[in-house]
């Protein structure tokens, strides 16, 4: 889609070394993305809330190498200021991955600097958010060098389109409040491609929503997403949830676009406990929840019957439960998570965060 064998530096008027820096965030997906096929497609749409507190911040620096351009990228990473030879395999894959967008990349020495404000590979999408950094980083470099970036919304689409490459969700975290990746006719211009802005289709609460996330294991997951993904294409319910998921967004559209939390909330919770059952249903079943995350599960459902306040809770690929609520009742959810719920977390650790406004350039 984005091919360019024309983004070659002239060696005779090479650039100045210089770096870029920015900040993604994380995302929580409402509807999931399970299963995916080709270049990183997905088997049905999602919609995720962007956050805020939840990031990673990348800095990626660059020199002009003297060798032909047509050797391997050259590149160091370091994570939280050490050098991370798993990472830096990953991303080096990702980088040779784009020779035919970005051909110029094996004209540079890079070396990146990234970290997260919160555990890795432990089920809340670190992937997305440093994916959709440094791919914001790869942009930004392009404008920098060539100026053909210079239209804001190409620009975001573009930055999701390299995301997406990298890790699936990624491509969400691009844009503030609300993305949908995946195409449908309820949403013009919706692609398997790149992820798409609805934060202007929502209610204005869902703008002012909060995820607490409780922590209930740090621990590296046993089955990685990439895994998980994969393991959809013989499972014996695939196509059936596909369908479901399409349905489920219509519906949470629509409740998204009135202010319907009751519903929006029943789609949220039964979206996650579904994730969940295909991961114990399929052919190679495997489980990520943890005994704590149901009693989380399990409490967040007595509170709401209780006090009718709507607290509801959601699970990505792993064992730790956001927690979902409009901020205007922060102060007694707070509470509840800290008589409550805190205690099934590990070390107590709770991620407090909510929705936000995207990317920003640091």
């Amino acid at each position: 889609m984005y091919e360019n064998p024309r983004l070659i530096l002239d060696s005779s008027n090479p650039p100045e070394p210089g770096a870029i820096t920015w900040r993604s965030p994380s995302n929580i997906a409402i509807i999931k993305y399970w299963g995916k096929h080709g270049v990183q497609l997905p088997r049905n749409p999602s919609l995720s809330l962007t956050l805020a507190a939840s990031c990673t911040d990348t800095r990626l620096e660059y020199a002009f190498r003297d060798e032909a351009h047509g050797g391997p990228v050259d590149l160091d990473l370091y994570f939280h200021q050490q050098a991370n030879e798993a990472f830096r395999a990953k991303t080096l894959a990702y980088l040779e991955s784009l020779a035919a967008v970005y051909p110029f990349l094996k004209q540079l020495k890079l070396t990146v600097h990234t970290g997260n404000s919160f555990p890795h590979s432990a089920g809340i999408a670190s992937s997305a958010s440093a994916m959709s950094a440094l791919a914001l980083c790869l942009c930004s470099l392009e404008d920098k060098l060539f100026g053909t970036l210079q239209d804001t919304a190409e620009f975001d689409r573009k930055a999701s389109y390299l995301a997406r490459l990298g890790s699936g969700s990624a491509c969400r975290s691009i844009f503030p409040y609300a993305a949908l990746w995946g195409e449908t006719a309820l949403v013009p211009g919706s692609s398997n491609e790149f992820a798409v802005p609805v934060g202007d289709l929502i209610h204005e609460q869902f703008r002012d929503f909060h995820d607490d996330i409780l922590i209930v294991s740090t621990e590296e997951k046993a089955v990685s997403s990439r895994a998980g993904h994969a393991l959809m294409d013989d499972n014996p319910f695939a196509e059936p949830r596909y369908a479901q998921a399409r349905q489920r967004l219509d519906a949470l559209l629509s409740a998204m676009r009135t202010g319907d939390l009751e519903t929006f909330g029943k789609i949220v919770e039964d979206e996650a406990l579904t994730l969940h059952a295909l991961m114990m249903s399929g052919n190679s079943s495997y489980l990520l929840i943890k005994p704590d995350s149901l009693a989380i599960i399990e409490k967040v459902r007595e509170y709401r019957a209780a006090t009718g306040q709507p607290v509801y809770f959601t699970l990505d690929a792993g064992p730790n439960v956001h927690l979902l609520y409009p901020g205007n009742i922060v102060h007694e959810v707070r509470k509840f998570i800290e008589d409550e719920l805190a205690e099934h977390c590990e070390n107590g650790y709770v991620q407090q965060d909510w929705v936000g406004e995207g990317p920003e350039e640091l």
